[in-house]
């Protein structure tokens, strides 16, 4: 009876393990500029990323270089399914950003940005296979406030 119990124990941690991982997002990414094309006079010169996640919250804090060697600061949370109100962006002064973030597996996530109630903006992140970088697609709004279409590629640290 007792190697049934020991053998039921064992496949459901093998079984129930996956669900307890962490997020393939969670941790620190530096951009890699080579793979990464910008938006025209959006250049960036080097990036980092760091994402944790307590209670299905995510926060993403970023800090960008730009070619004129300024350089922009962002903190952003988001929720599944949430629309998020996001304030001290590091975007253009006075400027309030809602995210409405939606996973659509565990390493695609998808965020539309709003401003006053309108999509201003699309955002598609996804996570390579093996972890090792993450490809953030942005069209619309940008950080810097000017309207384009980047995609950034991050790899893990």
């Amino acid at each position: 009876m007792k190697k049934l119990a020991s053998l039921a124990l064992l496949v459901t941690m093998l079984v129930a393990g996956p669900a307890f991982a962490a997020d393939p997002i969670v941790g620190s990414w530096k951009l890699n500029v080579a793979k990464s094309k910008f938006t025209a006079g959006q250049e960036l010169t080097a990036g980092t990323r760091t994402y944790t996640e307590a209670n299905g919250v995510y926060t993403l804090e970023q800090k960008l270089t730009h070619k004129d060697g300024k350089e922009a600061s962002n903190r952003v949370q988001y929720s599944d399914g949430k629309e998020m109100t996001q304030t001290g962006t590091g975007g253009p002064a006075g400027v309030t950003v809602a995210t409405l973030a939606h996973k659509v597996s565990a390493n695609t996530w998808d965020f539309d940005l709003k401003q006053d109630g309108k999509v201003v903006g699309h955002v598609h992140r996804v996570v390579s296979a093996d972890g090792k970088s993450v490809t953030v697609h942005n069209t619309g709004m940008q950080l810097s406030g000017v309207m384009g279409d980047e995609t950034l590629v991050f790899d893990k640290q």
